[in-house]
């Protein structure tokens, strides 16, 4: 029942998300599609989809009850019983229900990965380990939000975002740029601390995709991911606090400049020998070659 309520949804989400959403395997999914499914599992399947739209329709108000009146006066005949085991497998509760709860952290520990890095920020080779992390810059009027990925080899920062809000989007952004720079291979280890942003099943699901091991520091420890602290620290020494941004386009123009112009190719890293990010790996490569 489950490939055949990703069936339905194929064209609003990506595979591998709902694959990864439902715990179902992708090679599963693509062998049931060769198979015809039963009538059954197709209405299962159709009735699935209706409840789900219906229920984001109306904003979590109704339950089992209403959501049955609904679908039936639109066409869709089922049961009471039927759509309250629909809605409990899918785990949604109305808000009026008994055992809805309002909470901030109703997924707090979903998506908690193991800290694989354990403080040890030394990488023989390009694209061994990765560290992430997200930093506020204050504007006159408000802030915008930095996401960073780093390097361990070289602390070359190899993916960036900035934005005026803190969210998935942003961090995914600052992934996508990275993966696109580098060639990763399965294995690679990318570290980060416990926020929402990084539990995400998107931003899972992309590391996931990619192969990338997800690491993650314990909970409220910033010294397990002490190499993004310090470049953050440096970034605001060197370049944010001598500065007064008017507004976000201000702010990224600074950022580009301190992180493209002047911190991955000119500044001498002591990790490094001294040497600049870019000319660390330059002559790791060349010294490979």
């Amino acid at each position: 029942m489950k490939y055949a309520y990703i069936a339905t949804l194929k064209e609003e989400h990506a595979i591998l998300r709902m694959c990864h959403w439902l715990q179902v395997s992708r090679s599963g999914y693509y062998k049931s599609r060769h198979r015809t499914p039963s009538f059954q599992s197709q209405r299962r399947a159709h009735v699935h989809k209706a409840v789900v739209l219906t229920f984001n329709k109306f904003k979590k108000r109704y339950g089992a009850p209403r959501i049955t009146v609904e679908l039936n006066e639109s066409g869709i005949q089922c049961s009471r019983n039927h759509i309250a085991e629909l809605m409990a497998g899918a785990g949604l509760k109305a808000r009026c229900g008994k055992n809805f709860r309002y909470s901030a952290a109703t997924n707090k520990g979903n998506h908690v990965s193991e800290n694989l890095l354990k403080r040890n920020f030394h990488a023989n080779k390009p694209n061994e380990k990765w560290v992430s992390d997200i930093t506020y810059i204050r504007l006159n009027r408000g802030f915008v939000y930095l996401a960073v990925i780093m390097d361990l080899f070289s602390r070359q920062i190899i993916g960036w975002a900035l934005d005026t809000t803190m969210t998935t989007d942003l961090i995914t952004q600052a992934f996508d740029m990275a993966v696109a720079s580098r060639k990763t291979q399965p294995g690679l280890i990318l570290h980060s601390d416990q926020g929402v942003q990084y539990r995400s099943g998107d931003y899972q699901a992309r590391l996931l995709n990619a192969g990338i091991r997800p690491s993650m520091s314990r909970k409220g420890n910033c010294w397990d991911n002490a190499a993004m602290e310090s470049f953050f620290a440096r970034l605001k020494v060197e370049s944010v606090y001598a500065e007064s941004y008017q507004n976000k386009d201000e702010a990224y123009a600074s950022v580009f400049e301190y992180i493209e112009l002047f911190y991955n190719n000119v500044r001498r890293h002591s990790a490094n020998e001294y040497k600049s990010p870019k000319q660390y790996e330059q002559e790791y490569y060349a010294r490979c070659a």
